[in-house]
This record gives structure tokens, sequence and C-alpha cells, in this order.
């Protein structure tokens, strides 16, 4: 009952990014947990983009770091921004109360938000943003319509605008339609593994469970043959 209670209250947090979004097309975002390279990308992105509002408060720095092969040194450098030590939880730097002030409510917790919502959710949330004049900050989003956030990544994709036929054409970036592809991809995979650090283990784990299953099986059914031999 106790661990039942501390996995809902984790929950929580991420209700108010999981709402919204229904009946939408999502694009496959093709998530490599083995491709190490894209998760780092993944994290400085999210650091440098995200984490001003959002925090991913159930994974530690140190922990990380660990996983994704960065040096402590260089997460301390690089990756912490808000005077933390590297064993301490990612949370945000924005006071919760001026937040909610600022955008109607405060940023969600996005620790378990792939996980919530999957990781084609995660993507086509990324690259759905587009103009509109009657929104509070300009844009809005074809998967979580009437957002209450900035397009934070504007910078790199452009101002996309919305087509007749509900298709995106997103001008003045950075960067190209394919390298931001890439840049929520990677995004996109950090939250991914955010939500469940342990998802590579615990697949390599199964395999060897269900082989172990399947070899007592084999054992217990001889065995029984052997047992009800005399029986019949």
């Amino acid at each position: 009952m106790k661990k039942l209670l501390i996995a809902l209250v984790a929950l929580v947090p991420t209700l108010g990014f999981a709402a919204g979004g229904h009946n939408v097309h999502l694009e496959k975002a093709n998530i490599d947990l083995n491709d190490k390279e894209s998760l780092v990308r993944g994290l400085d992105l999210f650091q440098h983009y995200c984490s001003g509002c959002h925090s991913t408060q159930y994974q530690r720095y140190e922990r990380v770091a660990n996983d994704l092969g960065v040096s402590i040194d260089d997460m301390r450098t690089k990756f912490v921004f808000t005077g933390a030590k590297v064993g301490e939880l990612m949370e945000n730097a924005i006071p919760e109360k001026e937040a909610a002030k600022w955008f109607g409510a405060a940023p969600p917790d996005l620790t378990l938000a792939a996980r919530v919502r999957g990781e084609d959710w995660v993507y086509s949330y990324l690259k759905g943003f587009y103009k509109d004049p009657s929104r509070p900050f300009g844009v809005n989003n074809t998967v979580f319509p009437s957002v209450g956030m900035p397009h934070v990544l504007e910078g790199l994709q452009g101002i996309a605008v919305k087509q007749a036929d509900g298709s995106l054409v997103a001008t003045g970036g950075k960067l190209s339609a394919e390298e931001y592809d890439q840049v929520a991809r990677d995004i996109t995979g950090f939250l991914v593994y955010s939500a469940e650090p342990i998802k590579l283990e615990r697949q390599a784990l199964g395999v060897w469970v269900l082989a172990f299953l399947f070899i007592f099986f084999v054992v217990a059914y001889f065995l029984k043959k052997e047992y009800w031999k005399d029986v019949h």
C-alpha cells in the first residue's frame, strides 16, 4: 500500500501536462535509448530551453550523469544552472507562485511526462506549435490546444503557420525541418529516459526471466510425466 501511495503522489505533478491532445495525429518518435549521444544532446537542450520553468525533480544530476556517461565535472559546469549540488534533485529555479501568475498555472514537472502521455505525444507536441495571435503568447499547439506556454524553441524552429489542410509550415528558424526534428527527438529521448531510467535494464532482465521460465517449464513438464507415468 505504501508503494502504491508513493506512485500516485509521483504522478500528480504530470496531470496538468497530460491534459489535452485527444484524437490528434501523432508522429512516430522512434526513440532509441541506446543512443547515448542523442540523450546527452536532449539533456543539454532540456537544461537550456526547458529547465527554467520545468523540472525533472524525481531525477538527480549525479544519476543522470552516470547513466548517460557524462563526467561529474561536466554535469556540474555545463548542465547545473541553479547552484544545486550534483547529488541533488533536478528542480527548476522559477518560484511556483510566480510561475502560476505568469502562465496561469505552475509549469508541471516533466519527469514522468513521457510515461504518462507516451513518446509520440511528447515528440508531436514539441513539433506542434504554430502562430496564433489570439493566444497570450501568440502561439498554439496542434496536440495541446490552447496551451498556456510560449514556444521556447521558436528561435530554432521558427514560427510555424497552420495551413488550410492542417499542416504546419515553419519559417525563420535557425534549423532546417530535418534538424529541428532531431532536436525534438533528442529532447523526447531524454524525457523517455527520465521517465524510466532502468527501462533498458528491465527489458534485458525480462529476456533472462522468460528464458528461465521456459527452462523451468520444460523441467517441470518432464518431472510431471515421470511422477504420473505409473498412475495411468
